[in-house]
């Protein structure tokens, strides 16, 4: 009875042990992730194109608005003048 007793003490501390192991690796790779920089300079770029799609989308949709809105109804006008020929 008494080698039961010591050995499921012994297999008690173990598994305690082993568990505080894997909580201090994970605890030392969380540190290294966070305290990690070298990830910054993709995340720069990353940023900066999406930046430079958003104003390349906002440029193309202001000219559409101005063509729309100035170019496309006088061109249609002098095309119809040009073809109403009344003789």
């Amino acid at each position: 009875m008494a080698n039961f007793i010591r050995n499921t003490q012994v297999k008690a501390m173990t598994s305690i042990w082993a568990a505080k192991q894997k909580a201090r690796e994970l605890a030392d790779r969380t540190k290294e992730a966070l305290v990690n920089r070298e990830g910054q300079g993709t995340l720069d770029v990353a940023i900066t194109v999406l930046i430079s799609i958003v104003l390349g989308a906002l440029i193309l949709a202001g000219l559409y608005l101005i063509v729309d809105s100035t170019v496309l109804p006088t061109i249609t006008q002098r095309i119809k003048d040009m073809f109403d020929y009344a003789g």
